[in-house]
C-alpha cells in the first residue's frame, strides 16, 4: 500500500528545557477536551468557527493580505504552468485545475499533441459539473484503467479532499460512468482489476474488515453482477495489521497477482495467489520486492546477512525471479549506499533501470542493464544539483510498444522552475516538452548548501535561499522549513509562490535536512525513530543555532513551519527551545502522542512513534508530546494552528486540543481550520490560496518586514 506522506512546510520553536532533561510523565493524565475530537460535532464546530473568525478578522487586516492571496492564486492558476501527465494505453492524462476549474477537468491527448506548445486536450470528465449535477463537493481520487484496451477504468472521487471515497466504473470511449457497473461505496479502498468481469477489492465490509488503523484488512474477488456482500474472499490480513493490499501484474507470459500483510509501516509479508491460494514469498520484512518480468527486485532497509555474503542497507539488488523464488540467492547489487549516497527510487522501462541516486541531498540519474550477459552501469548526463525525476512510459501490455525505451525526466531546484523532458535509455539527448515559468525574479538570489554540528556531534545539512542584497548581519526574516519522519527526503523543489511573497521580499528560507527523512538512506531515518525521535528535534534545534550564530538571522526574526509530522516537529521544538523563534506555523500536526493512535489512521504510525499504552514507550513519547507539555507561565514563541475539517489521516482534533490547551493555560494561539481538503489542507486552488495567504501575513506580522 501506498501512503501519500505529501510535502508539507516545517520547523519550529523553543523550550527552557531539553527534553531529554524533562522528567518521564509515566501515567496519562485526565483530557478535557476530548469533546473536540468529534469531528463534525455542533459544539467542536461551533468552537471552530469562533477560532477561524479570530483568525481571519486578524490576518486578513494585514494591508498584504489581499495581495499575498492574489500573488499566491496568480501562481496556482497559471495558465501557463506544466501540465503534467501519466501515461495510459495510447493517450496522455493530465487533472488540470485552474479558476473556471476549480475541482479540475480529466482530460487527455497524445503524445504529438503533448509536444505541441499549446496541445488539444480532450475533456473525458469534468469534476466541477459532475459536482453541480449530483450536489457532491467531488475532488479527484485516481483512476485504475483496464489494458490493454483501457476502455474501462476503476475511478476513486473523495468528498472535500478525503482520503476516503467513492469508487465507479467508467469508460472512456463513452466517457460515462457505466450503468450497473461496479461501484464501492465511500471508504479508504483498494482496487484492481482482474479482468473486464472481475475485481480485487478491499474496503470497509463492515464490522471486523478493517484494520485498527482503519484500512482494509480483507480482500474479495468480485465478479461483474454480483452483490457486494457475496464476492469471494481471497485473502485476510490480521486486524493489528496496518493494511492489507493487493496487486495484478498483468505483463503477458509474467502474470502475477500480489497480496502483502503491512505488519507495521515499514514492514510487510508477501504473498503471491497461486491457484487462490496465498503462498509466502521469501524475504526481510522490512525489504521492498518488485517484480520485473523475468526478474526481482529488492530494496533493503536493514543487512541482510546470507551465506557468505552481507548485503548492507539501503542497496539495491537483482536475481532471477524464478531462482529466487525456488530459493537462489545470487544476487547483482545495482547500488549500494555510501556516506553521502543514498537510493531515492528506480523506475523501469522494458530492458532499463533508470535509477534516481541522491548525492548530498541533489539527484543524479543512473542507467542498468545487460549487456553481454552482464549488469552495466551508465550515469546519464542531466542538470546537477537540484532535483530529478524520472519516470518510464513503457507499458508491459501493449504488444507493440514504441515508447517502450522513453521516460519523462523532470528537472527543478530552487530558483530554476521545472523542466520537463523526453529522453530515451542509452542517450543523453533529450527533447524539451514543457518548462514552468518563472513567477519571481531570481536574479541576485543565492543557494547555500551548509551543515550544522547537531547534539551529539552528527553534522546536519541545510539549505538557505538568500534573496537579492541579503547579508549575514543577523537581521533577515528567516522561514525554518522540516519534515524529519518516514524517511521522507527534503529535495531542492521550486516554489513560484513562496518566491513571490517571501524571497522577493527580502526573506530568506531555509530547509533542514535531519535526521527522521530519507536524505542518507534508511539509516539516517532509522537514527531517529521510537526512542530516539529527540534526536531529529535536538537537529532541527541545531539547525537554528547556526543560523543565528552565522548571522543569518536572530530569534526574533525567526519562524517555522512544518506540517504533519512536520507539525509534530515544530510543536515539539516550540516549547523545548522556545527562545530559538518567534513565529510557528503548524499544519494538519500531530500533537496529542498520548492518543494518536486512537484517532483516524494514527495506529499505522506506531513503528514510527511507538505504542503510547506501553509503559516504555510512553516514558519516551510524554517527553516531547506538545499537547503533555505545554506549561502556564512559559515564554513562547507566537503561533498559528491550521488544519482541516476532512482531514481523516490526522486528526483535526490534534490542532483544535493544542489551541485550546495552550488558550487555557494563557497563551495566545491562532487557528485557522479548513472545513474541506483532507491532509493537504485544502480541496482547490481558492482554499489554498486563502491557506497560503493567512500563513504569510501570520508569518511577516511577527517577523517584521525589511
Amino acid at each position: 500500500m501506498k501512503f501519500f506522506l505529501s510535502r508539507v512546510y516545517a520547523a519550529l520553536a523553543a523550550a527552557l528545557l531539553l527534553a531529554s532533561t524533562t522528567p518521564a510523565m509515566t501515567q496519562p493524565t485526565p483530557d478535557p477536551y476530548l469533546w473536540l475530537e468529534e469531528v463534525q460535532g455542533e459544539r467542536a464546530l461551533a468552537w471552530v468557527r469562533e477560532r477561524n473568525a479570530e483568525s481571519e478578522k486578524r490576518l486578513q487586516a494585514d494591508p498584504g493580505f489581499a495581495e499575498r492571496r492574489r500573488q499566491i492564486r496568480e501562481v496556482l492558476d497559471a495558465a501557463d504552468r506544466i501540465p503534467y501527465v501519466s501515461r495510459t494505453g495510447e493517450h496522455f492524462y493530465n487533472l488540470w485545475k485552474d479558476a473556471a476549474n476549480p475541482r479540475g477537468l480529466w482530460r487527455r491527448t497524445t503524445l504529438a499533441e503533448y509536444r505541441k506548445p499549446q496541445p488539444a486536450w480532450e475533456t473525458v470528465l469534468d469534476l466541477d459539473a459532475l459536482g453541480r449535477a449530483e450536489g457532491e463537493n467531488w475532488t479527484w481520487g485516481g483512476a485504475t484503467c483496464l489494458g490493454p484496451a483501457y476502455r474501462r477504468c476503476l475511478v476513486a472521487l473523495s468528498r472535500g479532499g478525503a482520503d476516503a471515497a467513492v469508487v465507479r466504473e467508467f469508460d472512456l470511449v463513452d466517457k460515462r460512468f457505466v450503468a450497473g457497473g461496479f461501484q464501492v461505496p465511500e471508504a479508504k479502498t483498494q482496487v484492481a482489476w482482474l479482468d473486464a468481469d472481475t475485481v480485487y477489492v478491499g474496503t470497509d465490509f463492515g464490522p471486523g474488515s478493517l484494520t485498527d488503523s482503519g484500512y482494509a484488512r480483507v480482500f474479495k474477488r468480485w465478479k461483474r453482477g454480483q452483490p457486494l456482500n457475496q464476492a469471494a474472499t481471497v485473502f485476510e490480513g490480521e486486524t493489528k495489521d496496518v493494511a492489507a493490499s493487493l496487486a495484478v501484474d498483468a505483463t503477458p507470459g509474467f502474470e502475477r497477482t500480489l497480496v502483502a500483510r503491512a505488519l507495521d509501516f515499514y514492514n510487510e509479508r508477501l504473498f503471491l495467489l497461486q491457484d487462490g491460494k496465498p503462498v509466502a514469498v521469501a524475504k526481510p520484512d522490512d525489504a521492498k520486492l518488485q517484480f520485473w518480468r523475468e526478474r526481482v527486485l529488492i530494496e533493503l532497509r536493514s543487512d541482510w546477512a546470507l551465506p557468505g555474503r552481507t548485503w548492507p542497507r539501503g542497496s539495491l539488488l537483482v536475481a532471477d525471479a524464478a531462482a529466487y523464488l525456488k530459493g537462489g540467492r545470487d544476487f547483482t547489487a545495482l547500488f549500494t549506499p555510501s556516506a553521502t549516497r543514498s537510493l531515492a527510487g528506480f523506475s523501469l522501462s522494458r530492458s532499463v533501470l533508470l535509477i534516481n541516486v541522491l548525492d548530498n541531498v541533489a539527484s543524479r540519474l543512473e542507467e542498468w542493464s545487460v549487456r553481454d550477459g552482464r549488469w552495466q552501469r551508465r550515469e546519464v548526463a542531466a542538470p546537477f544539483p537540484g532535483d530529478l525525476t524520472a519516470t518510464a512510459l513503457h507499458d508491459p501490455l501493449l504488444a507493440r510498444d514504441e515508447l517502450a525505451e522513453d521516460y519523462l525526466l523532470n528537472a527543478a531546484d530552487f530558483l530554476q522552475p521545472d523542466s520537463l523532458q523526453l529522453g530515451r535509455t542509452g542517450s543523453d539527448e533529450r527533447s524539451l516538452l514543457k518548462t514552468r515559468p518563472g513567477h519571481f525574479d531570481a536574479s541576485g538570489v543565492r543557494v547555500e548548501q551548509r551543515f550544522a554540528t547537531s547534539k551529539d556531534g552528527t553534522r546536519v545539512p541545510y539549505f538557505v535561499i538568500w534573496p537579492q542584497g541579503a547579508q549575514a548581519d543577523g537581521d533577515n526574516p528567516t522561514l525554518l522549513y522540516g519534515y524529519g519522519g518516514f524517511e521522507v527526503s527534503l529535495t531542492p523543489w521550486y516554489s513560484g509562490a513562496r518566491g513571490r511573497v517571501w524571497t522577493a521580499r527580502g526573506g530568506v528560507y531555509v530547509v533542514a535536512n535531519i535526521r527522521g527523512g530519507g536524505e542518507f538512506g534508511p539509516g539516517w531515518h532509522q537514527a531517529a525513530l521510537r526512542e530516539n525521535k529527540q534526536k531529529s528535534y535536538d537537529d532541527f534545534a541545531a539547525v537554528a543555532e547556526d543560523l543565528i550564530a552565522r548571522k543569518v538571522t536572530r530569534p526574533a526574526r525567526l519562524g517555522i513551519q512544518g506540517g504533519s509530522n512536520g507539525g509534530l516537529l515544530v510543536g515539539a521544538v516550540m516549547l523545548q527551545r522556545p527562545e530559538l523563534f518567534a513565529a510557528v506555523v503548524c499544519q494538519v500536526p500531530l500533537l496529542d502522542m498520548q492518543r494518536f493512535h486512537k484517532l483516524l489512521a494514527g495506529a499505522s504510525w506506531m513503528a514510527e512513534y511507538g505504542n503510547p499504552d506501553q509503559g516504555g514507550d510512553w516514558a519516551f513519547l510524554s517527553r516531547y508530546s506538545p499537547y503533555q507539555n505545554v506549561k502556564a507561565g512559559a515564554r513562547l514563541p507566537r503561533v498559528l494552528f491550521t488544519t482541516s475539517t476532512r482531514d481523516d489521516r490526522v486528526h483535526p482534533g490534534h490542532a483544535r486540543k493544542m489551541a485550546a490547551r495552550m488558550m487555557e493555560l494563557g497563551h495566545a494561539p491562532l487557528y485557522w481550520e479548513n472545513i474541506e481538503g483532507g491532509h493537504g489542507g485544502a480541496a482547490d486552488n481558492t482554499q489554498l490560496a486563502q491557506m497560503m495567504a493567512l500563513e504569510y501575513s501570520f508569518l511577516w506580522q511577527v517577523l517584521g518586514s525589511r
